[in-house]
């Protein structure tokens, strides 16, 4: 698991390396796409053939992901071969943001050089989300959370972003209806790729998790300390993105930086709390699960603890 988790971050930072270094001189045509949405599309690099607005956002995105996520999931990938549940849980969160940002990615580009790199980086970071899923369940959860574990204020934080996701999102899918495509984001892309998998994957789960976490399910604690990693990063992510589009068109979109900044700091004021308080302190030689319990159903002390 610490071998695929370091496999993953390294052809990530490779992918992103690429999109950073090798993003073109910014040479841009005039064009109209086949909705007749008139914009400029960048015409060399690794994005070549992209609306130049998304190569922008893209480039941000990259630098965030070379920079912090790619080292913080060498990190992870430590942890998990020491046996850290902490770390296991680290290390979901982030695969969870590999998975979302690559399969975006395969999705969302004009096919180029890179497309077999990102199908594989998400299919590896969504079979690494299975197998640590499975061997952390397969240890149990019994005993793992504390009630220091901030759920009520997770669920706050999860529920409000997936609404907020869902009122902007519907706002664009109905301009777009209406005939605005620059209001509804479509430039270059022929859908909504973007909505399609935050209403589809990431506003459900946002909510489920919530649910389960305010109920005080083992799962949903489990869920939610995997899920807070992935929400910071995908927040900062985003604000890396919208500093990128500024810094090449010149307009900051100021309410999103804003609302995105507080989010990841929240997310990560949460973080904390969870691994450092709601979290016990437990390994693979000191976990609390079925196979650690003596005969008379009591735990182990040293599982207890």
């Amino acid at each position: 698991m610490a071998a695929l988790c370091a496999a993953i971050a390294l052809l990530a930072g490779i992918a992103s390396a690429v999109g950073v270094f090798a993003r073109g001189t910014g040479a841009v045509e005039t064009v109209t796409s086949v909705r007749g949405a008139t914009f400029d599309m960048v015409i060399d690099g690794v994005y070549a053939n992209n609306a130049r607005a998304l190569v922008a956002e893209g480039v941000g995105w990259d630098i965030f992901t070379l920079f912090l996520a790619v080292p913080a999931t060498l990190v992870a990938g430590v942890l998990v071969a020491r046996g850290s549940f902490r770390g296991r849980s680290f290390a979901l969160g982030m695969l969870g943001y590999f998975f979302y940002q690559f399969l975006e990615y395969a999705v969302t580009w004009a096919f180029g050089p890179l497309f077999l790199v990102f199908v594989v980086i998400y299919a590896a970071s969504l079979a690494g989300i299975v197998w640590i899923g499975v061997d952390v369940a397969r240890e149990g959860l019994a005993g793992r959370f504390t009630a220091d574990f901030p759920r009520r204020s997770w669920a706050a934080l999860s529920v409000t972003m997936a609404v907020l996701l869902t009122v902007l999102w519907v706002q664009r899918i109905v301009a777009a209806l209406g005939g605005d495509l620059i209001g509804g984001g479509l430039t270059s892309e022929t859908t909504m790729t973007v909505q399609a998998l935050d209403l589809g994957l990431v506003v459900p789960a946002s909510v489920f998790i919530a649910v389960l976490a305010w109920r005080r399910s083992p799962a949903g604690y489990a869920m939610a300390a995997a899920y807070v990693v992935t929400f910071a990063a995908m927040a900062a992510a985003i604000v890396g993105m919208l500093l990128s589009a500024w810094a090449v068109n010149g307009e900051l979109a100021l309410p999103p930086v804003i609302v995105f900044t507080a989010a990841a700091a929240v997310a990560v004021a949460l973080g904390v709390r969870m691994y450092g308080f709601g979290i016990r302190g437990t390994s693979r030689t000191t976990v609390t699960s079925l196979r650690d319990l003596p005969r008379s159903g009591k735990p182990a002390e040293a599982s207890a603890r």
